[in-house]
């Protein structure tokens, strides 16, 4: 299978024309393309129906999770429903599976990485933050419970390893992603993991066990050789 895959279009009906002449060859170089979050840029129904008319006339097989500025305004949940009555695969602790792979994903959340990762100490306001991580983290696990494919690819918007963020300011690491998250791929295992949000970071790393993982924000995939808004990956 060929995945396309991206994450932060950040997408506004302004940038309309833009998106849709940089997706027009999707089709016809992947099976399925996979959004990694932050699709609109301030978490709008209007700027997700714009996106959606470029997505529906793509006319390839899509799965989604969304990112935290999708959750900006509030109606992440009106979001998710605009996708799915669109036929996109929304992906929020759930799995996915099409042609033998299969499909994980969830948001993820901030909480840092390894030794530098915050713990449930202290004030509830810390523990109410450092729980978001957590049940981040038990939706992922959820979700590759549900997998009985040989092959899977997990789709988060948070970065679940620092390699991949290297390249951001160290002081923002702890918000751009968490090892929870890594903990529990390396515990089911991945033919490949996706993410974004961290734009200026690098593209790819591997889990403690291994597992390949890749920043597919757009601002980085286009970078690579090549220049194009997604990243191309066969699995």
């Amino acid at each position: 299978m060929r995945i396309a895959a991206i994450a932060d279009f950040h997408f506004s009906p302004q940038i309309h024309d833009r998106v849709r002449d940089n997706l027009n060859r999707v089709r016809t170089e992947a099976d399925v393309l996979v959004l990694a979050g932050d699709l609109t840029n301030f978490g709008r129904p209007e700027e997700m129906e714009s996106l959606l008319n470029v997505l529906v006339r793509l006319r390839i097989p899509t799965i989604a999770v969304l990112g935290n500025h999708d959750y900006e305004s509030g109606h992440a949940a009106a979001l998710m429903k605009m996708m799915t009555d669109e036929g996109v695969k929304v992906l929020d602790g759930t799995a996915y599976e099409r042609d033998g792979v299969g499909f994980a994903g969830t948001k993820g959340f901030p909480g840092g990485f390894g030794r530098g990762a915050l713990t449930a100490f202290g004030e509830p306001e810390v523990k109410a933050f450092v729980q978001g991580a957590i049940d981040e983290a038990l939706k992922l696990e959820r979700a590759l419970s549900q997998l009985r494919t040989a092959k899977r690819v997990v789709v988060l918007h948070y970065a679940p390893i620092a390699d991949t963020v290297k390249g951001e300011p160290p002081e923002i690491y702890p918000y751009l992603g968490s090892s929870r998250l890594a903990e529990v791929v390396d515990r089911h295992g991945a033919d490949l993991v996706v993410h974004g949000h961290a734009h200026a970071g690098s593209p790819e790393g591997k889990t403690t066990a291994g597992c390949p993982v890749y920043n597919v924000a757009m601002a980085i995939n286009q970078s690579q050789p090549g220049g194009s808004v997604y990243r191309i990956f066969e699995v």
